[in-house]
């Protein structure tokens, strides 16, 4: 979990006020709740399980007809037809399937256990998306310049950095790593403030090497956490 008290707060937009002092570029951070709802991961993983599940049950020795005893209370002493049996056994097999069906999907839609249960590439994935939308949506009206924006997602436990192609073109790519390793490790620590300023401090350095400050530096960028819930 993230957790920033108004001192962090503080810091991380000291650090970010600091740094812009020693480069034309900006930084600013987001820190958001979570990239995705992930609406169709509870589907997905209750449609695998009745996919799967009914199958493996057979194979180790359940029996279809099984669960209408078990539903009725009352056991079939001998079959009136191989058709009925096995429209029965139909029957039941689909009944399984929806049954397993509607408890996966309702246990996963549990947000803790849907956090659990979503794939890290999955989570990867929309957390890129997210960054690079947010980025896009605060550069717009900016002109053209050398822009970085550090994106942690919270309940996704993941740092993303984004940059404008300015930056891109003129900084070393393993610096961005680097920062967002820095704010990854002080995280795991619970330590967000800590792990800001060092990614601020980072993304700062790298920016001052080429893009020194102007003789009239404007702001564009907020130096406050930006959070988004």
């Amino acid at each position: 979990m993230v957790t920033l008290s108004p001192e962090d707060r503080q810091r991380v937009a000291e650090a970010a006020a600091q740094a812009e002092t020693k480069t034309s570029g900006e930084i600013c951070c987001v820190l958001t709740e979570e990239a995705s709802d992930y609406r169709e991961l509870p589907l997905a993983w209750a449609a695998l399980a009745a996919l799967v599940l009914p199958p493996l049950a057979l194979l180790f020795g359940f029996r279809p007809l099984a669960l209408r005893e078990i539903v009725s209370g009352w056991a079939a002493a001998q079959s009136t037809g191989a058709a009925r049996e096995v429209l029965l056994a139909l029957g039941s097999y689909a009944i399984a399937q929806a049954i397993l069906f509607a408890v996966v999907a309702l246990v996963v839609s549990i947000p803790a256990v849907r956090r659990l249960m979503t794939p890290s590439f999955v989570k990867r994935h929309r957390v890129r998306r997210m960054a690079r939308h947010h980025f896009a949506t605060l550069v717009a009206r900016l002109a053209e310049s050398a822009y970085v924006m550090i994106y942690v997602s919270r309940f996704d436990r993941m740092v993303e950095i984004v940059v404008s192609e300015t930056a891109g073109k003129a900084c070393d790519s393993a610096t961005w790593h680097k920062a967002a390793s820095a704010l990854s490790n002080a995280l795991g620590r619970d330590q967000a403030g800590e792990g800001f300023v060092a990614a601020i401090g980072i993304c700062g350095d790298e920016l001052a090497k080429h893009f020194p400050p102007g003789a009239a530096h404007e702001n564009r960028l907020p130096d406050t956490l930006i959070e988004d819930r």
